[in-house]
């Protein structure tokens, strides 16, 4: 599953690469990075808060919060620039994407400016260096030393990450696993389903320091400094930006900032998600899942019946040259939709439109969701509508009714009433595929599950809080529309 996650990440920016050289070259004439932030007023930082102390979810006065060392980093780039700062969170392996199509201005996320990197992106001077460990449950303390200790086992890693391709490059006879959250690898540590995680040491000593059952051991992975080193990243071209920010890169060193300010309070924060760590603490974060799980899934059934409907009835157009344009258009529509994953069907929407229009991550969910929903409606109406007996059509017809009147009042209702069980079965199941729109950071209940788990280093509690939020709600979706549909048969 990670690994097609990485797969479709890279098909998207392939495609992002074929527009952005008119966006590079215009920006290599003319370089007006640092006056458009300015000018904004907001600077929007990227980042991936399930990596403590770096970035990660904190309960501040009763509401979560994205907080650690990158992010008072990041406060401090904003003041300088004199511009608010705006943090938007998703998955690591989605932030260079987001960078390089205008979602966000800079990634700060303990990234690492490796060569590889640096073409696609321009990065600031490094304001940490850093080192790997690699986080194993205590009882096999005995067992590993390093990475050398894994043969034959299975090292985790976060995909997309410098600790992940050294873990492919330097290990031997060992199975390398990569996700795209750090506490999905601890769950699958503590659960044993691999044996190891490699992480930076910041992060391996916060988790160590919060769950007695873990315990740190050395890497001894052979990392040039930059690849143990983190810095800011900007789109490329933005020269006057980097320059800009490697002045409070700059302040920041020689303060001695991170060690002196920022990982001290980044450690106030972990020790504070641990005094509470029972779900119904967390019960707001669940609330707000349910919520935005529901905007999605009622605006998408919404606008997926409308578009159904429309690509139904041009799948059943018939005549002239125009309907029979219509009718390829909306059969090529419906056999690419269903033929392609609605994950990166998400993602295109989101990263790939976003090179031309900035919609919000909810309106770009909704819309994929809706545009990939509509595809199997049409098929459900069209199937319906061919049910109708051929008698019903022309008695209609025979009264003077014309086409548009006999289709509204006389064939679709008949045809709703017969397609009604599978419509239901479509509205259950974007209940549940609403949860893939938490890739680019929609806040439903798989997001927030993410959220508790970073929060309070409990890996399997907030699992069985969701799925039995999910059982509630398709239940209840499913005993709803059970009465229409016994309504429906006496009608």
């Amino acid at each position: 599953m990670k690994k097609r996650v990485g797969l479709l990440l890279a098909i998207i920016t392939a495609l992002v690469m074929l527009v952005l050289p008119l966006g590079t070259q215009s920006a290599q004439a003319a370089d007006t990075s640092l006056q458009d932030i300015q000018k904004k007023g907001v600077l929007v930082m990227g980042t991936s808060p399930d990596y403590p102390p770096y970035e990660f979810q904190a309960t501040v006065n009763g509401k979560s919060k994205v907080v650690g060392m990158d992010v008072q980093i990041g406060q401090k780039v904003a003041k300088d620039l004199g511009v608010k700062l705006k943090i938007k969170s998703m998955s690591f392996d989605s932030l260079l994407v987001a960078l390089q199509t205008g979602k966000v201005d800079m990634i700060i996320s303990g990234m690492n400016p490796t060569p590889a990197r640096r073409k696609n992106v321009a990065f600031t001077n490094t304001y940490y260096q850093g080192g790997y460990d690699i986080v194993i449950n205590k009882t096999d303390a005995a067992k590993y030393k390093n990475k050398d200790s894994f043969n034959g086992g299975t090292l985790g890693a976060q995909t997309g990450t410098t600790q992940y391709n050294a873990a492919k490059k330097q290990t031997k006879n060992t199975q390398v696993k990569g996700m795209t959250s750090q506490s999905d690898l601890i769950l699958a540590l503590q659960s044993h389903k691999i044996d190891g995680v490699a992480m930076e040491k910041p992060s391996a000593e916060a988790y160590v320091a919060n769950n007695k059952q873990l315990a740190a051991i050395p890497s001894k992975f052979n990392m040039s400094s930059s690849a143990t080193s983190s810095a800011i990243a900007f789109r490329k071209g933005s020269t006057s930006l980097v320059n800009k920010v490697n002045q409070t890169v700059a302040e920041i060193k020689q303060e001695k900032l991170v060690k002196k300010t920022y990982l001290p309070t980044a450690g106030k924060y972990l020790k504070t998600n641990t005094v509470n760590t029972s779900m119904g603490h967390y019960w707001q974060a669940f609330l707000t899942g349910i919520e935005y799980t529901l905007i999605i899934t009622v605006c998408s059934v919404f606008f997926g019946f409308i578009i159904g409907i429309i690509l139904a009835l041009a799948r059943m157009a018939k005549g002239g040259v125009f309907k029979t344009i219509l009718r390829w258009i909306a059969t090529a529509y419906v056999e690419f939709i269903r033929g392609t994953p609605m994950m990166v069907q998400v993602m295109f929407v989101y990263f790939g439109l976003g090179l031309f229009v900035n919609l919000p991550a909810l309106t770009s969910g909704i819309i994929a969701i809706s545009l990939n929903s509509g595809a199997y409606v049409a098929e459900y109406i069209r199937g319906g509508i061919n049910s109708v007996d051929v008698g019903q059509t022309e008695a209609a017809r025979s009264l003077g009714m014309s086409n548009g009147r006999t289709m509204r009042y006389v064939i679709l209702p008949q045809a709703l009433k017969n397609i009604w069980p599978s419509l239901g079965n479509e509205f259950i199941t974007l209940i549940k595929d609403s949860s893939i729109v938490s890739i680019i950071g929609v806040t439903e209940l798989i997001y927030q599950s993410n959220i508790v788990r970073s929060d309070t280093y409990r890996g399997v509690a907030p699992i069985v809080v969701i799925m039995v939020l999910y059982f509630i709600l398709t239940f209840t979706a499913s005993r709803i529309l059970n009465y229409f549909e016994r309504r429906m048969q006496h009608a």
